[in-house]
């Protein structure tokens, strides 16, 4: 059984354990953030650091960052870069952006249903990394809200942890006397359970009891039985974290080397309380934004309606949309887009929600959703400046997201009343596959599918569509899921640094040189200082074992920065023979670890060497400096507008994401690829320097991305001198960026840089794809000869006209099977538009040809069948030709002809043995509907066919011609004589 020590408070002054009986004095929301901030920072030493984009920094586990402690993550885990800013925190402050919508936390049904979920909101918290603990933590929460807030104590209560006998966990007694002892009164502090005050980080890793405040809005009572009962009227506003344990893979729970402080609370419920509303809409973080969308809309002035009370919506609507656009203002200016899967799916259905409610409930007009978006910035510019830098962007995207989604709106709707068309619904269950392809694939939200059916009588069939749902959310989670890596734990990184085990020298990945023109990297001999078998530190590894080997120095380069980890292996002294291949190589607190299957017996101490696979990494860096000058010269040609969201160097290929209004054109790909082959030309020198990170962001230039950066940073130059950047701050134009990654040493190496593939993954967004060396060179081969084919095709079709529509088919043919070798053969992009716009061309001007060949020939046909059968109720006859759209032209003159006959006219085909049938009717025919007719003679001839009543068409097989035709005319008159 796990005990804790117990260190007794001192007893406070009778003042700062005063009771308020009156509410605190209104407070405008900008001075509820500033307070809590400067509380902390001013009076108790914190660090204020800025909040996060809402995009998590390398967190594949969040969609978004959905708490104050994600940023943070690194710290409680112990795998922070010792080198870097964050791992020197103790105790820091700040106002961080969240976003609780898909995975674990999703308020996203529940937004606009009461006055206090939201998708989007701002958490205040203070946090102490080994500083101070639940003593000081309770102190000065309690200090905060009762005297600079000016809460009333008597309508607070605080939780605590109860204990749990399974578990073998004592009541956390600790922060019940520290309550007392601030004066909280016994009957205000209440023990809770494992679900209400013990918060874990996941299934495994840090965790620890927690203790809430919570406010009574009523007041003037004994409100203890609505504590954590979800009641309106008593609200949770703080939740102080204290992490202490870590939890083990077994479920069972281990004391941390050093305890935290991990606090939270929801600035929109606090704003709530400070300005007496019992709903956060009717702060002033919302009135503003509500006010906005009736001067936008048709619908009355917000009434604060929830319920049956909120007739039609309208007040659900309103908060509805108040809530997405500040979602939606703050994820696309932090780089999350609508799109199709993850974070970029779930905006996609916020969005997609909030023009419902817009449109549908609230009777704006298309395009007030995107002009809510200056008045999401002129309240929360201030604080997070870069949605007043992203405010048009945001509101393009806006833009043409709802117009998508209009158009499909007016497509799914005429697909849902397509199927119900079909047959009769009024006892039976909608098709499950039809809504969830709605929802999939059109982007319907089910509750619209369920609305639009129940207008009409039909419910979904709900077994069936929670099966589809479930099914994708497997398979979604199967997708996202990451590869399984020996990561150190936060108890492991501590046991490496209780036994002194030092960080990594990883120094030498950067200790490479040009001698005669080549590459020649160091060598490197190291010892075995550690071993992890996934659980814990080991001294030995058998064969077969995985394991992760800590070694005292290594030039195996770890997977960070979007660059690929280092290949190669290891040999040990005693066993040359022997190759251990190292399969991974991450970092973790300062430690690298290379992820190794033993092949014989590994045990600390041992003396290895390691093997560079050097192919590799050559690659990897001729990829990566490739990589800075794309960025360099994507900023030359399209301004400094052009921003990296991303990238990722492997061995074969560069993919690099940025923000670009739209598309590239050819003629930009091809100004970006020159700019960069410049540069690769002139053989630039690649120099790279260690600067103290404050320092380095002031060089004019500098390019960053969204990275926890170590101090001192490693500052990557082309051609000018990192120094001279510093000592002069140079105008001469030029790549600098911060980056771990290894470089070329002179740009040359790459050789040549062909762009083959560009695209927007969502609007705002571009991806591209370029390759280097000898395959840059085959792409531009591939590509000259795909040119030359598509000059050889033009120069056939303007040289001479088709005789026939066969000779013309086979042309179309020949096109079509080039376009899809230019779509999917890797040549310049460029050229692949450029190509593409060819063969459309081509492929259009040669169907003009083909219609044309086909309306003469029918007409040729049709006039000697009519020449054969002159006027005939029921003409039933055959052509020779190959092409159904022969076939059917020449039903539709005969038609013209003759108005009030039945038409069918089929085709043998020489080769298959199949026949052609098309067929046409009078249009007040109601003894024979074309369909009929077709279907009919085409199942009896082994085939199948469709249409309408006027026009149908459809194949069969037989040897017999004249049968078929005796067979169709008999059918048609039994039809048309009754």
């Amino acid at each position: 059984m796990l005990r804790l020590p117990f260190r007794r408070l001192r007893p406070l002054s009778a003042a700062s354990g005063r009771s308020f009986s009156g509410l605190p004095p209104p407070l405008p929301a900008a001075q509820v953030r500033s307070t809590f901030l400067d509380f902390f920072r001013d009076k108790h030493g914190h660090l204020l650091v800025p909040s996060s984009p809402v995009r998590p920094r390398g967190d594949p586990s969040l969609l978004f960052v959905n708490a104050g402690m994600n940023q943070f993550k690194p710290i409680f885990l112990g795998t922070a870069d010792p080198r870097s800013e964050m791992a020197s925190y103790h105790r820091v402050v700040n106002s961080q952006k969240c976003v609780r919508a898909g995975g674990k936390h999703n308020d996203l049904e529940d937004v606009g249903r009461d006055g206090y979920h939201h998708t989007f909101f701002e958490m205040l918290g203070n946090w102490s990394f080994g500083d101070y603990f639940k003593e000081e933590a309770c102190q000065m929460a309690w200090t905060l809200l009762t005297e600079h807030y000016g809460i009333p104590a008597n309508r607070l209560y605080v939780s605590y942890f109860g204990g749990d006998a399974a578990l073998g966990l004592l009541a956390d007694q600790e922060t019940r006397d520290i309550w007392l002892d601030l004066g909280v009164p016994p009957a205000r502090v209440l023990p809770f359970g494992l679900k209400d005050n013990f918060w874990e980080m996941g299934d495994t890793g840090p965790c620890g009891p927690c203790t809430e405040i919570h406010y009574d809005h009523v007041g003037g009572r004994d409100a203890r039985t609505l504590v954590n009962m979800d009641s309106p009227d008593v609200v949770e506003i703080w939740n102080l974290v204290f992490i202490q344990y870590n939890r083990e893979v077994d479920q069972s729970l281990r004391l941390l080397p050093r305890f935290s402080v991990d606090t939270g609370m929801g600035l929109e419920r606090l704003t709530g309380v400070l300005q007496g509303r019992r709903s956060n809409y009717d702060t002033d973080l919302f009135t503003p934004l509500l006010h906005a969308i009736q001067q936008r809309s048709g619908a009355g002035p917000y009434a604060g309606r929830t319920g049956t009370a909120d007739e039609g919506q309208v007040d659900l609507a309103y908060r509805v949309v108040a809530d997405h656009i500040r979602t939606l203002s703050v994820c696309i200016a932090d780089g999350v887009h609508p799109g199709m899967s993850g974070a970029e799916l779930v905006l996609r259905r916020i969005l997609r929600r909030a023009v419902r409610f817009c449109i549908e409930v609230l009777k704006a007009p298309q395009g007030a959703l995107a002009s809510l978006v200056p008045t999401v910035t002129y309240m929360l510019g201030d604080v997070y400046p870069e949605l007043s830098t992203e405010a048009d962007r945001i509101m393009d995207i806006i833009n043409e997201n709802e117009a998508h989604f209009l158009s499909s709106l007016r497509q799914g709707s005429r697909l849902l009343q397509r199927t119900l068309s079909r047959r009769d619904y009024r006892d039976r269950l909608f098709p499950a596959s039809v809504a969830w392809s709605l929802h999939r694939d059109l982007g319907f939200p089910l509750d619209l599918v369920d609305l639009m059916l129940a207008e009409r009588g039909v419910q979904v069939d709900r077994q069936e569509l929670d099966r589809l749902i479930a099914e994708n959310q497997v398979v979604s989670e199967q997708q996202a899921g990451v590869s399984s890596r020996l990561m150190l734990d936060v108890l492991s990184l501590a046991a490496l640094q209780r036994v002194g085990v030092p960080h990594t020298d990883d120094s030498l990945k950067y200790a490479y040189r040009l001698e005669d023109g080549r590459y020649v990297f160091p060598a490197c001999h190291a010892t075995v200082l550690a071993l992890f078998d996934g659980q814990a530190l080991v001294p030995e590894v058998r064969e077969g074992q995985s394991c992760g080997v800590i070694l005292d120095r290594t030039c195996f380069y770890s997977e960070q920065g979007g660059q690929s980890h280092d290949r190669g292996y290891f040999t040990c002294s005693c066993l040359q023979d022997v190759l251990f291949p190292v399969e991974a190589v991450h970092r973790a607190g300062g430690y690298v670890v290379h992820q190794v299957t033993a092949v014989d017996s590994l045990k600390t101490g041992d003396q290895i060497q390691l093997h560079l696979d050097q192919a590799h990494r050559m690659s990897c860096m001729v990829k990566h400096t490739a990589t800075h000058i794309l960025n360099f010269a994507l900023r030359k040609v399209l301004g400094s507008a052009v921003s990296q969201r991303g990238s990722h160097v492997s061995a074969d290929r560069l993919r690099f994401d940025c923000s670009i209004k739209g598309s590239l054109s050819s003629s930009q790909l091809q100004q970006v690829e020159r700019c960069v082959n410049d540069i690769i030309s002139a053989n630039q020198i690649v120099h790279s320097q260690e600067v103290p990170l404050q320092t380095a962001r002031t060089i004019r230039g500098l390019r960053t991305v969204d990275e926890v950066y170590p101090d001192p940073v490693r500052v990557v130059s082309l051609q000018v001198p990192v120094s001279e950047l510093l000592e002069t701050g140079t105008d001469r134009e030029t790549s600098v960026e911060l980056c771990c990654g290894t470089h070329l040493l002179q740009t040359g190496a790459i050789k040549d840089l062909v762009i083959v593939s560009e695209k927007q993954l969502v609007k705002g967004i571009s991806r591209i794809i370029a390759v280097t060396g000898r395959d840059a060179v085959r792409a531009r081969e591939s590509g000259h000869g795909l040119w030359q084919e598509v000059e050889s095709l033009s120069a056939r079709l303007s040289s001479s006209t088709p005789s026939s529509p066969d000779s013309a088919q086979r042309l179309s043919k020949e096109a079509s099977i080039l376009s899809d070798a230019v779509d999917n053969t890797t040549i310049p992009q460029w050229q692949r538009r450029e190509l593409q716009g060819r063969l459309r061309g081509l492929l259009r001007a040669n169907n003009t040809v083909i219609r044309k060949l086909e309306t003469r020939e029918a007409a040729e046909r049709a006039q000697v069948l009519l020449e054969k059968n002159g006027r005939k109720e029921v003409l039933v006859d055959f052509v020779e030709t190959e092409s159904l759209s022969v076939l059917m032209k020449t039903v539709n003159q005969l038609s013209s002809s003759f108005p009030l006959s039945h038409v069918m006219l089929l085709a043998p085909q020489r080769h298959s043995g199949k026949i052609l049938c098309a067929c046409q009717v009078p249009k007040d025919s109601p003894a024979l509907a074309a369909s009929d007719w077709a279907v009919a003679l085409c199942q009896h001839l082994g085939g199948s066919a469709g249409g309408s009543a006027l026009v149908a068409q459809g194949t069969g097989s037989s040897s017999d011609i004249t049968e078929a035709l005796r067979w169709a005319e008999d059918f048609a008159c039994q039809k048309t004589q009754r």
